[in-house]
């Protein structure tokens, strides 16, 4: 019997081996992108649901760039509808020489279709590389266009890339531009979260809308941009017979961005948290070599930096040739001005690019008529005539500037030339403490209880709060793949301290010690020890202090371990609820609720019914609700946790450190941009800033009383 079956399993196996033309499967028209829509763009998760939004925002903004509009207009609509808005040319609507329909048929259900391509359609675009609207035509269960042009109104509509008629003419205009509405297909997106109910509501981030948007109307300047959020508007409203949603006066959340100053109001804005090294902002705009270069940048009293890059509006998130061609500009501008005028003699060092780009804020967009991109994302420019062009405008102008600025120059040379002794001096620093990485010449602290695992995957560390909860955790951990690292208060906080003064610090000594990676521009993610790095500190006020100051630690100075997935925070439950012989976990205040309504008791009436907190002897307290039947009392123990401390080893385990049932949570960087000005706000200086900030937010915080 048995070498019967696998008689059977083998032909079948040689059967599905077979390769043959039969075996090619042709994906036609805009198939290929339902089937695999993550190579287009990215996630099926919230971020692939704004870059629907960004693509079709994208073609709005490229009409504006090529000169032929002034306003975009996006609004978010009830049952999950965007629609996008611009007072370009519009779409043409003739037909289509090769395809023999519409142009805007061909635009809309036809992958690498556009005015992007060639033929004068463009100058300048951003969205040649991108996957263009009809990605999003195929991935929407109903889409609309709307053109106005050429004195008439022609529409079209569809269903997961599909038409459902001809383009028509359904009347007449005066205006010019294009009205793109689209509804996400949820079987698409996250289809799987649904609720019971199959009521979908599209996790739209309003928060990184605005952001994007903003950011687009500084690099647009003179362009009105404007979003409006009707998620939850209840009037019904004939969307059809209006261009922009916002001539109807309609009481709804809304902001607009309009800004003269373009990139130099970029800058100000990303300095506000700072008090700026030198008063005038540094701009400049110019075309050379087909190329047209824009920079703006300012020094603040700060030691990171900010370098923002953008290729034909889209934001370069991994810099690229044109960032290249800015950082060796400024280098050698600043290095040959301070040497001209003595500020740095011939023995010393010369400025490095690390010193010279502390405290800068900088902006450098370009704009090119033939684009590349490294990759489907844009997140890196690869075109190789950007460099050179930037770096000839900034070296040009930039050192023009310093020679007509003398006061504003000389400050900015005290800010570098700082930076550099400040660098001599972390180095020195560091060497004495990391002289040949992090675990070279030293010995693990003494306080880790390291895992006996030397597989990275298995191996993760614990960094606990005190030695109270670093007791309970070595007591309850794995000792095969856990390691546990208590550190004793909050540690220094990084945001606006020097390597030098930071490795001062025995508690962060001890921590980089630990994970083996060294740190600075000795930093080797290859030597790090613990696949996992988890946070587990108190559920309170300092413990989320101290949570913040690591954070702010590995985000300033171990980010690629962020990057690469490998810092996690550990959620400890906040109650433990008996009753009886049952024990329930809760983590959250809701969860608390539903558990205390499913045991039988009621919220409101709680204290003087059935519900009590321990004793400090572990006694539980028991209420009869209303004294009358002891019988019916029901026997219910409420203990809260203030930190880990408390718990038994028993109890840590199980609910903070098990693999099998513990809950942890990533820490990721959507956002590195957006990020960096938050800790800046939070942890910097500026206390009117900060003070701004949370008195803005205070409604979103969850506060623990």
């Amino acid at each position: 019997m048995a070498r019967k079956k696998t008689k059977k399993v083998s032909e079948n196996t040689a059967k599905a081996g077979e390769y043959r033309a039969s075996s090619i499967t042709v994906l036609e028209g805009l198939e290929p992108v339902r089937r695999r829509p993550g190579m287009y763009i990215g996630t099926t998760g919230p971020e692939g649901l704004l870059h629907l939004v960004w693509e079709v925002f994208d073609n709005a903004r490229d009409e504006v760039m090529a000169g032929f509009g002034d306003e975009i207009e996006i609004t978010f609509l009830p049952g999950n509808q965007v629609r996008v808005v611009d007072n370009g040319r519009g779409i043409p609507v003739d037909v289509h020489k090769q395809t023999k329909v519409s142009a805007l048929e061909t635009i809309m259900t036809t992958l690498h279709a556009g005015g992007k391509f060639g033929g004068g359609g463009y100058k300048v675009s951003g969205g040649l590389h991108g996957v263009g609207v009809s990605v999003v035509n195929a991935l929407s269960i109903f889409l609309r266009a709307e053109v106005h042009r050429d004195g008439g109104i022609y529409a079209q509509e569809y269903s997961q890339g599909k038409k459902k008629a001809k383009v028509k003419q359904i009347g007449s205009s005066k205006r010019t531009g294009s009205i793109i509405t689209f509804e996400p297909d949820k079987s698409i997106f996250v289809a799987k979260d649904l609720p019971k109910s199959g009521e979908w509501i599209a996790p739209f981030n309003w928060d990184k809308i605005i952001d994007h948007l903003r950011q687009q109307a500084y690099l647009i300047k003179g362009t009105r941009v404007r979003a409006i959020d009707m998620r939850h508007y209840k009037k019904s409203i004939d969307y059809k017979n209006v261009f922009y949603i916002s001539e109807l006066g309609i009481e709804a959340p809304e902001v607009t961005f309009y800004f003269e100053g373009g990139i130099s109001s970029m800058v100000s804005f990303y300095n506000e948290p700072f008090k700026p090294v030198h008063k005038k902002i540094f701009y400049v705009e110019k075309e050379i070599d087909t190329v047209s270069v824009e920079v703006a940048l300012q020094y603040v009293d700060d030691i990171s930096a900010r370098e923002l890059a953008f290729a034909n509006n889209t934001y370069n998130a991994d810099g690229g040739t044109h960032l290249t061609g800015f950082r060796t500009a400024l280098t050698r501008t600043l290095n040959d001005y301070v040497k001209k005028n003595n500020f740095l003699k011939e023995s010393e060092d010369t400025l490095s690019g690390e010193d010279v780009r502390e405290g800068l804020t900088a902006v450098i967009s370009v704009k090119l008529s033939e684009i590349q991109f490294e990759g489907q994302t844009k997140a890196k420019l690869g075109s190789v005539e950007a460099r050179g062009a930037v770096e000839k405008v900034m070296g040009e102008l930039f050192s023009a500037f310093l020679e007509e600025n003398p006061v504003d120059a000389r400050s900015i040379a005290g800010k570098v030339i700082l930076a550099l002794k400040a660098r001599k001096a972390a180095r020195a620093a560091k060497e004495s403490v990391l002289r040949k990485g992090a675990l070279e010449g030293f010995t693990l602290p003494g306080k880790l209880a390291d895992c006996q695992t030397s597989d990275l995957e298995e191996a993760e560390i614990f960094i606990v709060e005190g030695d109270s909860a670093g007791g309970s955790a070595k007591t309850a951990r794995d000792r095969r793949t856990q390691a546990i690292l208590p550190l004793r208060g909050k540690i220094l906080n990084v945001e606006r301290a020097r390597l030098d003064k930071m490795l001062a610090s025995n508690e962060i000594k001890a921590l980089i010690i630990a994970l083996g990676t060294a740190i600075g521009d000795t930093f080797s993610l290859e030597k790090l020890r613990y696949g996992k790095i988890i946070i587990a500190t108190d559920a309170d006020v300092d413990g989320a202090h101290i949570r913040t100051l690591l954070l702010t630690l590995f985000y300033r100075y171990l980010k690629p371990l962020i990057v690469e997935g490998r810092v996690y925070i550990a959620t400890p439950p906040l109650y433990k609820i008996k009753s009886g012989k049952d024990v329930h976990y809760v983590y959250t205040e809701d969860e608390r609720k539903k558990i205390i309504k499913k045991l039988g008791a009621d919220e409101a009436a709680l204290e003087e019914t059935v519900l009590s907190e321990e004793d400090g002897d572990g006694k539980e307290k028991v209420h009869d609700e209303k004294n009358q039947n002891p019988r019916r009392a029901l026997k219910i123990s409420l203990q809260r946790y203030k930190g880990l401390g408390e718990m038994n080893p028993e109890e840590l385990w199980e609910t903070t450190m098990n693999p099998n049932t513990r809950s942890l949570k990533q820490v990721t960087v959507r956002d590195a941009r957006e990020a960096d000005r938050i800790f800046d706000i939070l942890m910097g200086t500026d206390v009117p800033a900060r003070k701004s900030f949370i008195q803005t937010h205070a409604k979103e915080a969850e506060i623990d009383i």
